[in-house]
C-alpha cells in the first residue's frame, strides 16, 4: 500500500477502507505512524525494526497465511521507486491473495504543494532515481520537467553534469526537502548556481531536484509554504478534549499544534450543590440559566444524563450564552441560547445586554450560574445590580496538570516554540506554574484583555489579542499577525523568518 508523499492526509480513500480492516500493520517509517489512526482499536503494528535482516516479506507471509488481513506500507507510490519484487512474488508462491494500492507520488505531490506544474510549459514530465547509474547527457536532451530522486547528496554533481550534457546553466532549479508537511523546504536556484545557493541550505532525504522551466511559476503558483503560519510551532495549552479544533484550525494555517494540558477539568468534590441547581431548574426555581463556558453546558449535560433528563428540561427558562463558543455547546445539546452578547463576549458583554429584573414581567428573579470554581464575580456582581438574585453553582473544578517532559519545558523557556496560544487567565497561571514562562522570542497570543492583564502580570508581551473571546477568533488573530509579519518580511526584501528563529543559536535559512 502506498503511503503518499507525507502529508497523511493525501492517503487514498481505498487505503483508509483497508487500513480500517487489517488486523496487522508493517509500518514501512516511522513518519507513517499518523496513518494508523485509521486502524481499528488492537490492531497489531510490526515495525521495520522488528523484523531484522530484510525478512519482511516472510513476516508478511506468515501472517497472511494465519488467516490475518496484513497492510504493508509503502513511501510514496509502492511501484514507483519501491523494491516491492520479493515480497509480492513471496505472496504468490504462498498462494496468498495480494492486492496493490497505488500511493500519490511525490514527483507529483511535492511539485504541486511547491507550486510548480510540471507539465504546463512543455508536455514532458520525466522522472529519474538517481540511486541508479543515469546517463545525464541523454535527461538534459528533456525539453520539460525533470524530477530527480535520491539525488540530493549529488545535487552539485547532477547539476555540472546536466550542462555538460548540454542543458543551460540558467536551467531554473527548485529543490524541496520534506515534502508535503509543515517541514517542507524549498531553494529556488539555476543549473550554474547550486553549488552556491546548496552550500548552506543543510538538506537531506527525502527530497526532489525539479529541473525545467516550471520552477520559474513557483513564484506565482505557490501556495503551501505562503500559508500564514507555515512551519511554526504552536502551543496549545488547554485541556485535549478542548484543543481539537483548535489544532485543526492552526493546521489549516500551516502550523505545528502541539497540545499541552495544562488544565484537568474534574467535578466539584461536594455534588450535592449541583444536585439542588437541577432540581430547581426542573421545579421551576429559575428563571435564567447563565452558561459561561463549554465546559459549563458538559457538566448540566452530564448531570441530566445521570437523572434521565434531556433538553426538553429547559422548556420555559430563559437561556443564556457567553460566546459563540458555548452558544455551539448548548446548541448540540438541544438547547437554542435566548441571550448571546452581540458586542464583547465576556461577562461584561453579558450584562450590558441583561435586562433588569421587572416584577411585572419575570414572576421569578433567580438565575442559576453553573460555572468553575475559580470564575470571577464579575457576572453576579452585574446582575445583582440589575436586581436579579444569583445561584452561582460550581458545576466544574479546573486542577493544574502535570509537568510536561522535559524536552517540552525546554523548548517553552528556550524559545523552541513560535507562538503560544492562552484561551483564559487560568492557562497563562498554569503553564508558567508547570512549565516556566515562554521564551521573549515567542508570540503571545490571548483571548481577550483579561486573559491578557493575567499575561502582563507574569511579564509576558502581549503580541495579539482576538476581538472576540473565542478560541477560533484568537487563531485567526494570530494568522492575521504572521500574514502580516510575513509580508512586512517581504517588502523589506527579507526571507520570511518563524519567531524561533530569531532566538540566539537558531538554525538560519539562507536567502
Amino acid at each position: 500500500m502506498g503511503a503518499g508523499p507525507g502529508d497523511p492526509n493525501l492517503l487514498t480513500l481505498r487505503a483508509a477502507e483497508l487500513l480500517a480492516k487489517a488486523d496487522a500493520v508493517v509500518l514501512g517509517e516511522e513518519e507513517h505512524r499518523p496513518l494508523l489512526r485509521h486502524c481499528r482499536e488492537g490492531v497489531q503494528v510490526v515495525e521495520d525494526d522488528d523484523v531484522k535482516d530484510n525478512h519482511i516479506r516472510d513476516e508478511v507471509v506468515k501472517r497472511a497465511k494465519g488467516g490475518q488481513v496484513v497492510v504493508r506500507l509503502c513511501a510514496g507510490d509502492p511501484m514507483l521507486f519501491s523494491s516491492i519484487t520479493e515480497e509480492v512474488a513471496a505472496c504468490a508462491a504462498a498462494e496468498v491473495d495480494f492486492e496493490i494500492v497505488p500511493g500519490v507520488p511525490p514527483a507529483t505531490a511535492v511539485l504541486t504543494y511547491a507550486g510548480i506544474p510540471p507539465a504546463t510549459a512543455v508536455p514532458e514530465f520525466r522522472i529519474v532515481d538517481a540511486a541508479q547509474e543515469q546517463d545525464w547527457a541523454q535527461h538534459a536532451a528533456c525539453r520539460g520537467t525533470l524530477v530527480i530522486y535520491h539525488g540530493i547528496n549529488d545535487a552539485v554533481a547532477i547539476g555540472k553534469a546536466l550542462i555538460s550534457g548540454g542543458k543551460p546553466d540558467t536551467t531554473p532549479v527548485a529543490v524541496s526537502s520534506g515534502g508535503t508537511t509543515t517541514e517542507q523546504y524549498t531553494v529556488v536556484s539555476s543549473l550554474g548556481r547550486l553549488q552556491a545557493d546548496l552550500k548552506h541550505a543543510g538538506f537531506t532525504e527525502p527530497a526532489l531536484i525539479v529541473v525545467g522551466e516550471a520552477v520559474g511559476l513557483r513564484d506565482k503558483m505557490s501556495w503551501f509554504e505562503t500559508k500564514p503560519l507555515f512551519g511554526w510551532r504552536v502551543l496549545v495549552p488547554r485541556t485535549k478534549e478542548q484543543s481539537r479544533s483548535l489544532s485543526e484550525q492552526l493546521v489549516a494555517y500551516g502550523a505545528v499544534p502541539e497540545e499541552v494540558p495544562t488544565i484537568s477539568v474534574e467535578p466539584p468534590r461536594t455534588p450535592q450543590q449541583m444536585d439542588r441547581a437541577i432540581k430547581g431548574l426542573v421545579t421551576g426555581r429559575y428563571e435564567w440559566v447563565a452558561f459561561t463556558s463549554a465546559n459549563a453546558v458538559k457538566a448540566v449535560r452530564e448531570k441530566f444524563e445521570e437523572y434521565g433528563l434531556d433538553a426538553r428540561a429547559f422548556a420555559g427558562l430563559k437561556v443564556a450564552a457567553v460566546g459563540d463558543a458555548t452558544a455551539r455547546a448548548l446548541v448540540e445539546f438541544g438547547v437554542k441560547p435566548d441571550l448571546l452578547p452581540s458586542g464583547e463576549q465576556s461577562s461584561e458583554g453579558l450584562v450590558a445586554e441583561w435586562p433588569p429584573y421587572d416584577s411585572m414581567l419575570d414572576p421569578i428573579n433567580r438565575v442559576l450560574l453553573p460555572r468553575a470554581d475559580i470564575s470571577t464575580d464579575t457576572l453576579v456582581a452585574g446582575l445583582t445590580e440589575l436586581g436579579w438574585e444569583c445561584d452561582d453553582v460550581t458545576a466544574y473544578r479546573t486542577v493544574r496538570a502535570a509537568p510536561p517532559p522535559a524536552p517540552i519545558r525546554e523548548a517553552i523557556k528556550g524559545g523552541g516554540f513560535d507562538a503560544v496560544l492562552f484561551t483564559s487567565s487560568s492557562t497563562v497561571r498554569n503553564l508558567v506554574g508547570i512549565a516556566g514562562k515562554p521564551h521573549n522570542v515567542t508570540v503571545i497570543a490571548v483571548i481577550g484583555p483579561q486573559t491578557a492583564k493575567t499575561a502582563e502580570e507574569f511579564g509576558l508581551r502581549v503580541d495579539v489579542m482576538s476581538d472576540k473571546p473565542s478560541a477560533s477568533a484568537l487563531a485567526a488573530a494570530l494568522a492575521e499577525y504572521g500574514s502580516k509579519q510575513r509580508q512586512a518580511a517581504l517588502a523589506a526584501g527579507d526571507t520570511p523568518r518563524k519567531p524561533s528563529q530569531n532566538r540566539r543559536g537558531a538554525r538560519r535559512r539562507p536567502r
